[in-house]
Parts: C-alpha cells; structure tokens; sequence
C-alpha cells in the first residue's frame, strides 16, 4: 500500500483516486476550490441549473469500471446544425439515418461523400483507439509503433483535417461540420491533425448523451464513489509546491502544511505544474499549441407564448454557424496581420435540456457557448477583464442569435456571462483554455519528470473532453498498479 495525493479534483483527479483507492491504496485529494469537477462546474440561480463545464457525454463506457450508477439518455439528434443558408441537418449516432438525413438536405452525392469519408474516419479511430487513446504514448514510442502498425497510414501525419474535409467533402457545409470537431480538442481545423476525424467518428457511432439532472451530475457521483472508497477528499486545500529529491516526498499546502506521498497524481494544467509545481521549474518538452477558450452566457428563459411567432426550434444541443467560418478562426486565434479579438460572427452553440430538474415550470436554461481568444495581454490572447467587454459582447451574441432565427431577448429572466479569466480564476485554466493543449498526437506524458509524480487531465495524453480525461487516469492507474 502506498500513500497518494491527488493535486485537484477535476474529473481526472477524481477518477484516478477511485481506482486507486479500490486498488488498496491510501489516496487523499487535495483541491484548492470549494467544491469538486473542476471545468465540471454546476451554477444554480433562482431553480435554475446550469452546467458550465461540458454539455455532452460520449462513450460513457469509459466510465463502466467506476460503477457510478449512471444512467445516460441518449439523445437524437446528437446535434442540430444550422447554417446560413437556412439549412438544417440533424446528425445521428445511426450511420443509415445519418446518411438520408444528409441526402435529404443536401443532395445523394453529400452524402455519397460522406459515406466515403465515414469509412476513412472508421480506420482513424480504431488505430487511435487501439494504439494511442488508450496507453502512454511520447513521441518516441509513437514513432515506433508507426513502423510496426500500417493502418496508422490513416491518421495521415501532416495532413490537416480542413485537408481531410476537402479531400472527401464537396458541400462547404459539410465542411464547416466536420471542422466544427476541431474546437472540440480547441484547435484551429487548419492546422489541426486529420486524426482529429477520430472525433466525430467516435460521437456519432457509439452516441451522445445526456444524464438526467446535468453533466454536472457526473462530477457528483465521481466525489461520492470516491468517499466510499475511502479517499480523503480536502476541499480549500491548495497544493504550492511539489517536493522531491530523487522521486518525489510528498506535497506543500498554501497553509505550510507538508503531505507526504510515495506518490503524486497532477490534475492541474501541466504548463502550472512544470512552471510553478516543481522543486526546479522545467520547460515542457511534448506541448502542442494552447487550448482556445470560450465565451458563456447563462440564460433564464421564460416559455414562448403560443402563436407569438416563429423561430429555429431548437435540439438539446443546436450549433448556428456563420457564413464565413474562417474569419472566427482568424479572430480567436489571431492572424499574420491582426491580435486576437473576440469574433464579430461565430458559431453559436446552444444547450437547452428538456429536463424539468433543471429549470422551473414555463421556463429554459439555455446555456450558450462560442469559441474566444484566451484572456490575456499577448498578441493571440484578449483582456477579458476589461471593464464593459463581456457585457457589450454577450448583447452583441443576442443580436446574432436573433438574425440568424431565434431571438430570445424579449423572453429573458436573467443572463450571466462566464469568460476565460472567470474560467481561469475559477479552475486555475491558464489563459482560461478550455481544453489545455489543442489537439495533438503527442502531449504531455502521464509521467511526470521526476519519479512517482503522475499527470491526468485535459492537458497530458490523451487530451481533453470527459473521455479522454478518463483515460488519462485509466492509464495512470494502470502504471501504478494494485498495491
């Protein structure tokens, strides 16, 4: 039996620390915030309830061996795509209802070519899911298992996935779709691997989901599995510094206080732990270009009166595109001849959950969600703090909305913005990037460079989203093994 500690109780953190502990170790979880989940955030306000954090669940299985007493709904469509145009399509996690719907609305060779470009997308997860998704990967071994594996030819290594949509895609809209999966790992689809086609593959084959109450849910039962298992879970702890010598000793508190550990477990971004977690700090030698962030509003919405008029029916997860996907990437990334800003017309993400848990009688909880710059002052990142911006912004999106079929601004109870600084000061995300590093093969190794120190989360191998963030502490349990 060793002694753990766990740095933060995202979902990562938490997960490791179930496994861990019914493996016979003695885990304690140290989390600097009031509360558990991480980006898994929960905001309530007048019976409303918010998730913050992710809307959607994907491959639930990976969460089978935690015994956490889900019970996820699917959800048809997985998303409702609107475009421009007035064109909607809703996918499926039905490959054959998928197809009609596209040759419905956008004509028998879109979806001939989609057909076409599945079966690609098919042997991109499969070689990713049999050979990188699922055990430590560096890009040392990563070279060695692309000799040994032919069909990891598929994931194609220096094509992008905008040169994968071209490729296979003719519809510009399916494009835009296929490229939309891109800000899923927060990468630009310009630069972005063609591995990230794994994505979509893996959303619309094994489904989306929703759990009754909210995502946020998840982050409960995690806390909760954690407890019965005999974790420490300390909530207001914050973890200063890492201490070691020849492998690490052990962990000191804001408070003074030292912890010892045979074993460290990160679940902070791995660019905090080499730069400040460290007895030395040491530069990332496996880090893939920063995560974008993101803009939220938060909104009580009261029901539309019958015949009051039309607008866009919305799915519980409905994304409106712009007529010009690029220029959203040029503002959010920045661009050869202009800083990050926030974007004049990006795509729109909106949530709204058919659960009577999560709003009162006649109303809705929209959460709604557009890519953004990071906060900061350098030249790809934006000042969100300042004063009038995320006010002036979030209007600026409800006049969007409504040009584009759905105006909500007569409806609304209340809205509230989340920016990336409120994300980074919430969860400690530097810069407020969603997913730590954009989508990569290669990130930050689940071995930290010190002996007995671990990492997890969003920011290490296998990146970010709520499965792979599982994985990551799947991998590291295993590495640790039974005590």
């Amino acid at each position: 039996m060793r002694k753990i500690v766990v740095i933060g109780a995202g979902v990562g953190g938490l997960a490791a620390a179930a496994r861990l502990a019914a493996a016979g170790h003695r885990v304690e979880v140290h989390e600097r915030a009031a509360v558990t989940g991480g980006k898994l955030g929960v905001h309530e306000r007048d019976g409303f309830r918010f998730d913050t954090g992710p809307s959607l669940l994907t491959l639930p299985r990976v969460f089978d061996d935690l015994d956490l007493g889900l019970r996820p709904e699917p959800l048809d469509p997985v998303v409702r795509h609107v475009f421009a145009d007035g064109t909607v399509l809703d996918s499926s996690s039905s490959h054959g209802i998928f197809l009609e719907r596209i040759g419905t609305a956008f004509g028998r060779d879109a979806a001939t070519d989609w057909d076409r470009f599945w079966r690609r997308a098919a042997r991109i997860w499969q070689a990713s899911w049999d050979s990188v998704l699922q055990r430590p990967v560096t890009a040392a071994s990563l070279a060695r298992l692309s000799w040994r594996l032919g069909d990891l030819a598929a994931i194609a290594p220096g094509r992008t996935l905008r040169g994968l949509a071209r490729h296979y895609l003719r519809d510009p809209r399916l494009r835009m779709l296929l490229e939309r999966y891109a800000t899923y790992t927060g990468a630009d689809p310009r630069r972005a691997p063609a591995a990230l086609a794994a994505i979509p593959y893996a959303e619309l084959t094994h489904g989306g989901w929703y759990l009754p109450g909210g995502l946020g849910t998840l982050g409960d039962a995690l806390h909760a599995r954690c407890v019965s298992s005999g974790v420490r879970v300390k909530l207001g702890s914050e973890v200063t510094a890492i201490e070691a010598d020849t492998a690490v000793r052990g962990v000191r508190l804001a408070s003074g206080e030292f912890v010892p550990a045979d074993v460290v477990i990160s679940n902070v971004d791995a660019v905090t732990l080499y730069r400040d977690l460290l007895p030395t700090p040491q530069r990332l030698t496996a880090l893939a270009d920063r995560s974008l962030a993101g803009f939220v509003m938060l909104l009580g919405v009261r029901d539309r009166e019958p015949g009051s008029g039309r607008e866009t029916a919305l799915a519980h997860h409905t994304v409106f595109f712009p007529g010009h996907y690029d220029a959203e990437f040029d503002a959010v990334f920045g661009s050869a001849s202009r800083r990050a800003r926030p974007a004049d017309d990006p795509a729109i993400f909106v949530t709204r959950a058919d659960d009577p848990a999560v709003h009162p009688e006649g109303h809705e909880s929209w959460f709604v969600l557009v890519n953004a710059a990071r906060h900061g002052t350098a030249r790809s990142a934006v000042d969100w703090r300042r004063p009038g911006l995320a006010d002036a912004y979030a209007g600026h999106l409800l006049d969007v909305l409504a040009r584009r079929g759905l105006d909500v601004r007569d409806r609304l109870v209340f809205a509230e913005t989340r920016t990336p600084a409120d994300l980074a000061d919430a969860t400690g995300a530097p810069g407020g990037a969603i997913y730590g590093t954009a989508g990569g093969l290669v990130r930050p190794s689940n071995r930290g460079p010190v002996p007995g120190l671990f990492l997890v989360g969003g920011s290490a191998h296998p990146g970010g989203g709520l499965p792979m963030v599982t994985l990551s502490a799947r991998i590291v349990a295993d590495a640790i093994g039974p005590a």
